[in-house]
């Protein structure tokens, strides 16, 4: 395939309501959805994409009922536990993005074995964000160069977008230049603000338990087909 994303960001939605449609609990939605990272993750690895983020678990998802998100911390446990081997396997570098010191010691410790088992793997890079907010991410990496810039002795009108980025929890990644959501959402749900400014977009009806290969290959051909201008005017082409 030709001219693929460097970066690809998914929101992962759509479990709850995809399990409802069949009569089951919520977390079974979302059992079935980590059939569709896996997909995500074979697929991706196989094409040699550099950089994946997915959007697991939301500052705000603290707010739902207390069992599901109790189930989910040990889904999240389980999952990290038996998949991170054939992540190492697949040559995939995982890491965790957001306030991870917010989690519970048992899922840090968790995180931080399978970071230490895969960080000198080459090949695509995972980022899982875990009680992630985009809005919280900006407010850390301003506070990071603002700091910087008062140990610096620099003038605050020199503060710079490099200033930033490098203070953001995705930096040293490639720009993201595709966005998938599922289940057919027109919103950004807090994710990655600044780095999906440039990104193309693209949502899908598809629930997330049911976003397989032939729908996760729907949404690279997409990519393929848009005209990227970077906020630029596409020139006619002129005979010479």
């Amino acid at each position: 395939m030709s001219r693929l994303p460097k970066h690809v960001a998914v929101i992962m939605d759509g479990n709850g309501r995809w399990a409802k449609l069949r009569d089951k609990p919520r977390l079974y939605g979302h059992r079935e959805g980590a059939e569709s990272v896996r997909a995500i993750l074979d697929t991706f690895a196989r094409l040699e994409i550099k950089a994946v983020t997915l959007y697991a678990f939301s500052t705000e998802n603290w707010s739902r009922p207390e069992d599901e998100v109790s189930g989910l911390m040990e889904m999240l446990k389980y999952y990290i536990g038996q998949e991170i081997g054939e992540v190492h396997r697949n040559n995939i570098k995982f890491r965790a993005i957001g306030d991870i010191a917010g989690l519970s010691e048992d899922v840090q410790k968790e995180i931080r074995s399978a970071e230490e088992l895969t960080k000198n793997n080459t090949g695509t890079v995972l980022n899982v964000a875990l009680n992630y907010g985009g809005r919280a991410e900006l407010l850390h990496a301003f506070r990071g160069a603002a700091s910087d810039l008062i140990d610096s002795g620099r003038k605050p009108e020199s503060l710079s977008e490099e200033d930033i980025e490098k203070h953001l929890y995705t930096y040293g990644m490639p720009e993201i230049d595709l966005l998938i959501r599922t289940s057919g959402e027109m919103r950004l749900s807090n994710f990655l603000l600044w780095q999906v400014a440039y990104s193309e977009i693209y949502v899908t009806e598809t629930l997330f338990p049911d976003f397989r290969l032939g729908e996760i290959l729907k949404a690279i051909v997409a990519f393929q087909s848009r005209d990227r201008r970077y906020g630029g005017v596409k020139q006619a082409a002129t005979d010479s």
